[in-house]
C-alpha cells in the first residue's frame, strides 16, 4: 500500500521542514511494516510538499499514525501549514 500525503507548508518554514523530514525520515523508516519513505517538493509551487511512503498492509499504517511518535510530529508541523493536508491510500496496479 502507498500514502500520499499531500503538505501545503507556509513559505517561512519550508526550510525548516524540510530539515525537520529528513532528520526524522530514519524513525519513520523504523516504524513497524514502513519499507520506503521520502518527501517530494512540487516543481511549480516550492510550498507544497507529498510524503510518499509503502507500507506492508494498511493495519501498519494505522498503528503508526496512532502512535505518538506520530502524533507528536504532526502536532509540531500542523502549526507550519498553510491549508488542510489532504492524503490517499492506493495501490499499484
Amino acid at each position: 500500500m502507498i500514502r500520499i500525503v499531500k503538505l501545503y507548508i507556509k513559505k517561512e518554514y519550508c526550510e525548516v521542514f524540510k530539515s525537520f523530514f529528513e532528520n526524522n525520515k530514519h524513525k519513520i523508516l523504523s516504524q513497524e511494516g514502513c519499507q520506503h519513505v521520502e518527501l517530494l517538493n512540487s516543481i511549480d509551487n516550492s510550498q507544497i510538499f507529498f510524503t510518499y511512503s509503502h507500507w506492508e498492509h494498511p493495519d501498519y499504517l494505522e498503528k503508526y499514525r496512532q502512535s505518538d511518535f506520530f502524533n507528536n510530529v504532526w502536532s509540531q508541523v500542523k502549526p507550519w501549514f498553510e491549508q488542510k493536508a489532504e492524503a490517499w491510500s492506493v495501490e499499484k496496479l
